[in-house]
């Protein structure tokens, strides 16, 4: 049954691929720009540092955290999605970025191998988030940082109130309008059973993460969660 569900969340990121740009663009106001650079500098990238993103998606976060270590670094993007990394590399031709076909959950990597990891939407839709914190943990160098970008379940009902009608109202029908309804109303579910920002920092400390603190963005709705090993 898990491993079906990894089936079929690998099949919805390859169907949406050919949209995901420009529908997160349009659903985000153009704010997941922001969102996603404020992510990267929370993982606190310098030149030359070998850095990893982890669920890539369409390589946007991969490709600032390229910007920021210079051609002396070195940047993997993985994602479990085929379709998604291809949009990736065609994006971003980028000589300092190797993009690689993985499990997040699975990370092929050896342990202490990155300066800073960011992961942006990704970690809603793994089936082990204790898992994924464990495996960000072993891959991370010592005293270095990553910053988990995703959507959060505000605190405050009013918000929480404004987020449905913002799923269900907006997001939901225009994606209708691409063939995507199903695949975005997942969007919705998935938080559901996803962990608030103090949950989640309970369960990096549980994987052995030094400091672990997040911060809530866009009145709640969003969050990236720093952790510290």
């Amino acid at each position: 049954m898990v491993k079906q569900d990894t089936v079929n969340r690998q099949e919805l990121f390859n169907r949406i691929a050919p949209v995901y740009d420009s529908l997160n663009q349009w659903l985000s106001f153009g704010q997941h720009h922001i969102w996603k650079m404020m992510a990267v500098k929370w993982s606190e990238p310098k030149v030359g540092n070998i850095a990893l993103d982890i669920c890539c998606g369409s390589g946007d976060l991969t490709m600032i955290l390229a910007q920021k270590v210079g051609s002396n670094g070195k940047v993997y993007g993985l994602d479990f999605s085929v379709e998604q990394l291809a949009v990736a590399k065609e994006k971003y031709p980028n000589g300092i970025i190797e993009w690689i076909e993985g499990d997040a959950l699975e990370l092929p990597f050896s342990d202490e191998s990155f300066d800073c990891v960011t992961m942006g939407y990704g970690l809603r839709n793994l089936r082990n988030i204790p898992t994924a914190f464990e495996q960000l943990h072993r891959v991370l160098k010592s005293r270095a940082k990553a910053a988990i970008l995703d959507f959060h379940r505000p605190y405050d009902p009013l918000f929480g109130f404004f987020q449905d009608a913002y799923l269900n109202s907006l997001v939901v029908p225009i994606a209708q309008l691409y063939g995507y309804r199903e695949e975005y109303a997942y969007i919705s579910q998935s938080l559901q059973s996803f962990p608030q920002g103090d949950k989640q920092v309970k369960l990096a400390y549980q994987a052995g993460f030094s400091h672990a603190i997040h911060y809530p963005i866009a009145q709640g709705m969003m969050g990236v969660l720093v952790l510290t090993k």
